[in-house]
């Protein structure tokens, strides 16, 4: 739709006129931004719900999931692993899982406060090269372990039946919720 008269005002017409046309000009260049604006607050939307999402993932998925493997799957391959050359593997897969996991951590720290403005809604600049450091990180440190560490954990532990049972009862323990007031 041209909202221009098919033939444009005359340089000669006046100044009046003219000053409409350019009035016009203004208000067309202005409502082009406007178009803009639902894409626009579309992005925002999503910046803001995926920076609330992070935040959740992180408190509430990565940091447990860390705890859990440390506390308990770490110790019980460690226990299960046979002695010598079987259990000197494993502790050095453990202390590299271990530092990746508090490398993965520190990243995070780094760029959380950012995350938890955008998640407010706030406009913040966000360290780009940190955040593509910790998705990378965290992907080779998951396939590391989805290729490498667990699939060795499933050998060690399922020689023997009671040493997986004990560790699923442990993990169930630690997600069951604990009674109030009770001593």
């Amino acid at each position: 739709m041209n909202i221009f008269p098919s033939t444009p005002v005359p340089a000669d017409a006046g100044e009046p006129l003219n000053a409409f046309s350019q009035c016009h000009a203004g208000i067309l260049a202005q409502l082009q931004g406007l178009a803009e604006l639902p894409a626009l607050m579309a992005a925002a939307a999503r910046a803001r719900s995926v920076a609330e999402d992070s935040l959740v993932i992180f408190k509430h998925a990565v940091f447990e999931h860390h705890a859990e493997e440390e506390s308990e799957l770490f110790p019980a391959v460690l226990r299960s692993a046979q002695r010598g050359e079987e259990q000197l593997r494993v502790q050095g897969l453990v202390d590299r899982l271990t530092a990746e996991h508090r490398t993965l951590e520190a990243l995070w720290k780094r760029i959380e406060p950012a995350v938890n403005a955008g998640a407010r809604g706030k406009s913040v600049d966000i360290d780009n090269a940190v955040v593509e450091e910790l998705v990378r990180a965290y992907t080779a440190h998951a396939r590391f372990e989805e290729e490498q560490f667990l699939p060795l954990c499933a050998t060690i532990l399922g020689r023997n039946g009671d040493h997986m049972a004990a560790l699923g009862l442990s993990l169930h323990m630690r997600h069951v919720p604990q009674p109030v007031g009770y001593i």
